[in-house]
């Protein structure tokens, strides 16, 4: 197990409020390192987002726990009752995330006696407040997100799984219920890219230069998880009518079978090109290597006349793998054409390090 970036900064985080708490002699410092894990967030800016969200959230805790302690007392059902208001205003504020960090104020407030209500009130409002921003700070400081490394390493490997499988599918050499069980594995991995693509998204910079070398980025991010789904999309219809294939003329099945080896080697050189790992000079000429999509369109219907009446139904089930093929193709050469195009503008930042980061987040 993989002790992780996230792991050390809450423990971080619940050290430096307990901390700063007994340095200023704030009673109860277990508040601050509650408030503390409530507020870490993955990136800088879900955090400095967290932290004002936090921060009207406590008010509203501390609000509705003071008014309530001079207008009704410290009973118990005081407490439930002031709970229910405090949740119902945070759901009114559209401050979901806030309500656990609210109630925990509002109960610290709300059961403590004495005539020195209010004071003890402030002190608790100030150490919850203190975890808030502890939190900032350590994921502020300490060891900052690297998202865009992770994003890169995972559409690469997402990469080469699909394609791999895409190579022994239209050969026949894939066992068809592994195969589906690593196709439904790789939805799952495809829909996590989306989660870290909007990580990477959400992180912040302050350079004007950077932050357009990061816009065009995005755009070249967003394809290349594009392209992975279409490929992933080509080779389920692939495993869906692999029978109906093979009873396809054998010349059909062969030029197929060029075809995708020519897009999954054309998807994978775009990637690397994206890297540095080929050089510049090297490149596809695709109108000499591979079929356009009009001639491969034709060439499906060409089969119309080879092709038996009965078996008119399987040419039917291969349209659907032919026209995957094609929505493939057409997504690999926009991609390429958005890594030319990114390396033509920034010659010396568009390599991504190949050092693999094994912090997690």
């Amino acid at each position: 197990m993989k002790l992780g970036a996230r792991i050390l900064k809450t423990g971080i985080a619940i050290i430096l409020s307990l901390l700063l708490a007994e340095l200023f002699q704030l009673p109860a410092p277990v508040f601050a390192g509650i408030a503390a894990i409530f507020a870490l967030q993955p990136t800088i800016y879900r955090t400095y987002l967290s932290v004002i969200e936090q921060i009207q959230g406590n008010l509203i805790g501390a609000i509705i726990a003071v008014t309530f302690v001079l207008l009704f007392g410290h009973d118990t059902l005081i407490i439930g009752l002031a709970a229910i208001i405090v949740i119902t205003i945070n759901l009114k504020l559209k401050l979901e995330n806030t309500i656990g960090l609210s109630l925990v104020t509002m109960v610290a407030i709300m059961v403590t006696p004495g005539d020195t209500f209010i004071e003890f009130a402030i002190i608790r409002f100030s150490t919850v407040m203190l975890g808030i921003f502890s939190a900032f700070i350590v994921n502020l400081v300490f060891i900052p997100p690297k998202y865009e490394k992770k994003l890169f390493f995972k559409i690469m490997n997402v990469t080469e799984e699909i394609t791999k499988w895409i190579r022994l599918n239209i050969r026949h050499a894939s066992e068809h219920t592994l195969l589906k069980n690593d196709i439904e594995k790789m939805q799952e991995t495809t829909r996590k890219l989306e989660s870290l693509y909007s990580l990477y998204k959400e992180e912040r910079n302050y350079f004007k230069k950077k932050a357009l070398t990061k816009s065009r980025k995005l755009v070249i991010y967003r394809q290349m998880i594009s392209t992975n789904k279409r490929a992933l999309d080509t080779l389920k219809k692939m495993h869906r009518y692999e029978n109906d294939l093979v009873e396809m003329p054998e010349d059909f099945q062969h030029m197929l079978q060029q075809q995708l080896d020519i897009i999954t080697h054309y998807h994978e050189h775009a990637v690397l090109k994206f890297i540095g790992k080929v050089r510049a000079n090297v490149t596809f000429e695709e109108g000499d290597i591979t079929l356009s999509r009009k001639e491969l369109f034709t060439l499906f219907l060409d089969q119309q006349h080879l092709v038996a009446e009965k078996d008119q139904v399987f040419l039917a089930h291969t349209m659907h793998i032919v026209s995957a093929m094609m929505d493939y193709n057409e997504q690999v050469e926009h991609l390429n054409l958005l890594i030319s195009s990114f390396q033509t503008y920034h010659k010396n930042e568009n390599q991504v390090t190949i050092e693999e980061n094994h912090t997690e987040q």
